[in-house]
């Protein structure tokens, strides 16, 4: 019997589900290449070298806006990241691939493209609609005819979804998300501060923020300083982060707002019920919730792993004869 993989194929992490080891694989969705085409790292060893590296090294996330960039770099860290996972052994095997629904069908065939031509044996390639997966990841009987809204904040993207019957009735994908976050931050800090800082630093200060702002102390952050031009440490206001964020956190509820006012009585009558469902890697960031639930007078529910729901969705698919429906083949594609 053929082993099934799930793949959540993020711009930052990518997520796969095994189904003969029953777990999932979180690494970092990243190659680092040495004088244009010797393979130096890849995954978590790769991002390590980020923002660190000489000229002759380049690390990159083959992944961007949600779709694959980089087919060849993709290829080769999917045949990677599946031959160990697989410990060596590469066997036919089956792959379910979660897909962003507002992306074009060119875009969507190069997700099946990319298993196709990675070298990984690949005996059946399906497609699962990434907000489909979501659901099901975060215990929601998607295939109801219950309305759910379910709104994934990714690294580079946010999909706002409403589900009923194991479709997808609206979806909207934005350019927003962990990277523009950073950004932001980023850019307040140079503004306010003269001071440079990387993504690294500012994606840890993102991570910190919570924590900082209950015990009541700034953000420590290291850069290089605009006017000397070296490496300094600053005190960064907690208050000063919160500022940069609001307007990128304003662009996602606007959008949720607008699904919200196309959504069907019935359908919007039951997510008044239950609330809006807040998952990925980004969605933790302090205040979007709290703003997302003062702005809609929605409760807002937060997994308590929103960087795997896509994925753990994904094994409910191969594991399950009841969800096995959900996933399909692109047209013209075949098995």
């Amino acid at each position: 019997m053929a082993n099934s993989f799930g793949i959540d194929l993020g711009t930052s992490n990518i997520k796969i589900f095994s189904e003969e080891s029953k777990s999932i694989f979180v690494e970092r969705n990243m190659i680092a290449i040495e004088n244009k085409r010797n393979l130096l790292a890849y995954g978590d060893s790769a991002y390590a070298m980020y923002e660190k590296s000489p000229a002759n090294i380049v690390a990159s996330y083959p992944v961007c806006n949600g779709v694959i960039a980089d087919i060849q770099n993709m290829e080769t860290l999917i045949k990677y990241f599946i031959t160990d996972l697989s410990k060596g052994n590469l066997k036919p095997s089956d792959f379910y691939v979660a897909v962003p629904t507002d992306v074009t069908e060119v875009e969507k065939k190069a997700f099946y493209d990319l298993i196709k031509e990675s070298g990984v044996k690949a005996h059946k390639i399906m497609v699962v609609e990434k907000a489909i997966a979501d659901g099901l990841g975060l215990g929601i009987d998607v295939k109801t005819s219950q309305g759910v809204m379910v709104v994934n904040v990714g690294y580079a993207t946010t999909e706002i979804s409403i589900l009923s019957l194991g479709g997808i009735v609206l979806s909207r994908l934005i350019k927003v998300g962990g990277f523009k976050f950073g950004e932001a931050i980023r850019n307040a800090i140079r503004k306010e501060f003269s001071l440079i800082i990387g993504e690294k630093s500012a994606e840890k200060t993102m991570e910190q923020m919570l924590e900082l702002e209950r015990a009541g102390e700034p953000a420590l952050v290291f850069g290089r300083d605009i006017v000397s031009g070296l490496p300094i440490e600053r005190q960064i206001p907690t208050k000063l982060l919160d500022e940069s964020l609001m307007e990128l956190f304003s662009q996602i509820i606007d959008n949720i707002k607008v699904i919200l006012e196309r959504t069907p009585p019935e359908l919007g009558a039951d997510i008044r019920r239950q609330g809006i469902y807040l998952t990925g890697g980004a969605s933790q960031v302090v205040r979007l919730a709290p703003l997302i639930e003062r702005v809609t007078d929605l409760k807002v529910n937060i997994p308590e792993e929103p960087t795997t729901t896509v994925a753990l969705g994904l094994a409910k698919v191969i594991k399950d004869s009841k969800f096995n429906s959900l996933a399909y083949v692109i047209e013209g594609m075949g098995r």
